[in-house]
């Protein structure tokens, strides 16, 4: 039966890099004449784009699978389709316990998963479509992944059991890409994949980063480029030269070291030393003028010792990173460290996330008030009440701290010179200065 002319609903949970992949679907079904909506009373169909990663984003897939199938048994939706990490991980679990979903598709080769969803829909799949996108994010920057998978063998991480090996994007799929975003007014564009750092090994033999963020700039129209997800082993050291030397790239780099205990990182099976992952950090913050560093960091491994917890303590009040964000360790089903213990009690694991958030706040603050009446390119993303609110280079959106302007006639999507002249902990306050 074919559903052509229905709604449909996409419902994307997880990462940016869901959201890239609910956008490529959402322009399929569009230029297969389907008609989309964001209300899920008006839908026909629903499509789930779920995640995995761990136990919380799990929990809140099933919740999401569960309303909808409850929507179809009230009559109020005619079909359910899952894909995503999730229905990848857990296909046959699902297919047991929620047998009223439609159809479960996985995740691990996208085109065929595509070609699948639309196949279900009752229409062929044409190659000539791949590429486009129907973008959610605000119009002028987009998330560009550049590749699939990863190789990296950390213990605690599910995500090569969901996505596969790395495979990287070729560059000429990822150049088309961007340029269709530009043509759109896209101005900034967001480097992710589960490894970006590994770009071209399969490709060329060796790490290719750099020439992919030169080629990038290269674009008209897009005025910043921002690296996300860059593995610390291995790094391929010329993108610092390039981060340093091109105006187009953002000095940004989100980098998730996890660790910084020898002892956790070597049963994280990190495949770098606090020795060389210093080293690192240190040539970039040395080497890249004003570099705003993000990471992530993982606390409550089973391996993590209470010596291991002030080593990490003391890193991140010594070495003061511009953005941080803390995960407490999840036991995550099939990965190495599902063979260690989970000794640390929940409670343990939620105060030593709450001890660091509070350091990063006061080094937040710190940091902040050295920003008072500094003048910075400022990106507006939205307007709400009276505030126009962006971001200057060193915050990536929807994860990182904001400029609030309380000005008139600023226009979002564009860049403005705003000079802040006040600062609170996660919040700058700026005003127009000149406009670029």
């Amino acid at each position: 039966m074919k559903l052509r002319k229905d709604k449909i609903k996409i419902i994307t949970l997880g990462c940016s890099k869901n959201l890239v992949d609910s956008e490529h679907i959402h322009a399929l079904l569009q230029a297969y004449d389907f008609e989309m909506t964001d209300d899920e009373l008006k839908a026909d169909n629903i499509l789930i784009n779920t995640c995995g990663f761990i136990e919380a984003a799990k929990k809140e897939s099933i919740e999401t699978i569960v309303k909808a199938v409850s929507l179809k048994a009230e009559g109020k939706i005619k079909n359910v389709y899952v894909a995503g990490c999730l229905s990848d991980r857990y296909k046959n679990e699902l297919e047991k316990e929620i047998p009223e979903v439609d159809k479960y598709f996985g995740s691990t080769d996208k085109p065929n998963t595509i070609s699948g969803i639309l196949s279900e829909l009752g229409i062929d799949y044409k190659n000539n479509l791949i590429g486009q996108r129907t973008l959610t994010t605000p119009s002028h920057f987009a998330y560009l992944k550049i590749s699939e998978g990863c190789d990296n063998p950390c213990s605690f991480c599910a995500i090569p059991i969901m996505r596969g090996r790395h495979v990287s994007k070729p560059p000429e799929q990822i150049l088309t890409e961007a340029r269709n975003l530009a043509s759109k007014g896209v101005k900034e564009l967001i480097i992710i994949g589960q490894d970006t750092t590994c770009w071209g090994l399969d490709i060329y033999g060796k790490r290719e980063l750099g020439k992919l963020l030169g080629d990038l700039s290269k674009i008209d129209g897009i005025h910043w480029i921002r690296l996300m997800y860059a593995y610390p082993s291995r790094f391929p050291e010329e993108v610092i030269e390039v981060i340093k030397s091109n105006e187009k790239i953002c000095n940004y780099i989100d980098i998730p070291i996890q660790h910084i205990s020898d002892n956790v990182l070597k049963s994280m099976r990190r495949g770098i030393t606090r020795k060389n992952q210093t080293k690192l950090l240190e040539k970039i913050r040395n080497e890249i003028p004003e570099v705003a560093v993000r990471t992530t960091l993982i606390t409550g491994y089973p391996e993590e010792t209470e010596n291991d917890f002030k080593e990490l303590i003391n890193f991140v009040e010594e070495y003061k990173f511009e953005r941080l964000g803390v995960f407490t360790y999840s036991n995550e089903d099939n990965t190495f460290a599902a063979n260690l213990p989970d000794r640390i009690p929940l409670k343990e694991k939620i105060n030593r996330q709450k001890t660091l958030l509070e350091i990063q706040k006061n080094i937040s603050i710190e940091k902040n008030k050295e920003s008072i009446n500094k003048t910075f390119r400022t990106l507006i993303d939205r307007k709400e009440n009276n505030y126009f609110i962006g971001r200057s280079y060193k915050d990536a959106p929807e994860i990182d701290q904001e400029i609030f302007i309380n000005e008139s006639g600023l226009k979002t999507g564009e860049f403005y010179d705003i000079r802040i002249f006040d600062a609170e902990e996660f919040d700058l306050f700026g005003e127009l200065e000149k406009k670029l």
